[in-house]
């Protein structure tokens, strides 16, 4: 059964334990301090997982820390049609000598986002989780090739009209703009909703995200939701 736990700043959240059955408070319960959060513990199998993006609702804790879920206001999204694409990156997508695929190397994308930096919030129970997600169609990658080696991409979560952006890497200069820019443009062509891209950074706003309000984007998402899921892989090969 859930409890209910104090915080140090006397805020309530739900906590619930790792075998229970995945369930979400009311998004009235959502914390203002920290903004957005809205239940602790549960587990990250794919059946609580699945859950929680359903709901607009993501895993995002540090290591040391419990399962903490999220429902952030105002939420940052992109509409794949609406992505900046600038001269220079649209050059490099003519003449970068890059390859995109996507799901060919999923388990090289997440730990590349995992650790192609000094401080990661993807510990191993998120790859774990995730890479269940991805064998069983709904988690995808974009890879970015050059030289046959991999050098950027990012993964998610598809859902319906929705992919749940996660996380992207680079190892080479535009290399993640280049995975974001071709999946925009892979889920304009099946006329996707949206990129749920979780909270604004300059970066993501550069490339056209926009800030939206959560009962804006609750709505935006019941609407995306009925719409059939592509579940499978995305094998699609790309050269730019």
């Amino acid at each position: 059964m859930a409890n209910w736990v104090t915080l140090n700043n006397g805020a309530q959240v739900r906590y619930v334990l790792p075998n229970e059955a995945p369930t979400f408070p009311s998004y009235n319960a959502c914390l203002d301090d920290p903004a957005g959060l809205i239940q602790i513990g549960g587990s990250l199998t794919p059946e609580w997982l699945l859950a929680g993006y359903q709901r607009g609702i993501f895993p995002w804790f540090s290591q040391g820390d419990p399962i903490l879920w999220w429902c952030p206001d105002p939420r940052t999204i992109l509409i794949p049609s609406e992505f900046k694409l600038s001269r220079s990156l649209s050059k490099t997508l003519r003449n970068g000598g890059f390859t995109l695929t996507f799901d060919q190397d999923f388990a090289s994308v997440i730990h590349g986002c995992a650790y192609s930096r000094d401080e990661t919030w993807i510990m191993p129970n998120i790859i774990e989780g995730y890479s269940a997600l991805h064998t069983l169609g709904y988690a995808h990658s974009v890879e970015v090739w050059k030289d046959n080696a991999l050098v950027g991409g990012l993964y998610g979560v598809s859902l319906g009209g929705v992919f749940f952006g996660e996380s992207m890497f680079s190892l080479t200069s535009n290399a993640s703009k280049v995975a974001l820019a071709t999946l925009c443009q892979q889920l304009e062509a099946w006329q996707f909703s949206l990129i749920d891209c979780q909270f604004s950074t300059k970066h993501l706003l550069s490339l056209g995200a926009k800030a939206i309000s959560r009962d804006t984007f609750l709505q935006t998402l019941t609407l995306a939701l009925t719409k059939p899921n592509k579940v499978g892989s995305w094998q699609t090969l790309k050269s730019v």
